[in-house]
């Protein structure tokens, strides 16, 4: 999807995932049971947000950009702290077969290096953002839990991921960054 489309989308999306009420705080709370089990999610994270960055950055502060130059991506947070999320390579090999079902070894791997999918919930306290995954592109995943620092300074996110998962060395982080999406 062309970044214009995808910026349409989000501009589309964005009015429905606006600042929510104290009426909607109540029903997240309602929503994950009124035990407090899970902290409810920010209104500052609740947006359709557009992938700036992803990178891996080792101690020496070299960057290896995970989805090449000008990746693309959403994050869509709903005031229930349900999201989804997808990151893909700007410029993707297509299959040679024009067929998912019939792709060479090569094609197979790029589909699956070139793209990151997953969806769950989010909720944050203290500037620690609190992720459940229930299932990802990358099935390793798939219910894993865990925790990451973030901030926000304007409309940018930024997280921190402490243990990348995509071939970084011993001492590097990885390092994600969102722009909100406005109407």
């Amino acid at each position: 999807m062309s970044r214009a489309k995808l910026l349409l989308l989000a501009a589309f999306l964005a009015p429905m995932l606006a600042p929510i009420t104290a009426a909607a705080q109540d029903a997240a709370m309602k929503h994950s049971g009124g035990t407090g089990d899970h902290a409810l999610v920010p209104r500052e994270l609740i947006s359709a947000w557009t992938l700036v960055r992803c990178d891996n950055v080792y101690p020496d502060g070299r960057r290896v950009e995970l989805y090449g130059p000008h990746p693309e991506g959403m994050w869509l947070i709903d005031a229930q702290g349900d999201y989804m999320m997808q990151i893909v390579r700007a410029k993707r090999m297509p299959f040679a077969a024009n067929d998912k079902s019939r792709g060479t070894p090569d094609e197979y791997r790029a589909a699956s290096m070139d793209s990151n999918a997953h969806f769950g919930h989010v909720s944050a306290d203290a500037k620690v953002m609190h992720t459940q995954i229930l299932h990802a592109s990358f099935p390793n995943w798939d219910g894993k839990s865990g925790d990451s620092g973030y901030t926000i300074n304007g409309d940018e996110l930024t997280y921190r991921v402490a243990k990348p998962s995509s071939g970084a060395a011993e001492g590097a982080h990885g390092e994600v960054v969102w722009r909100r999406v406005h109407s």
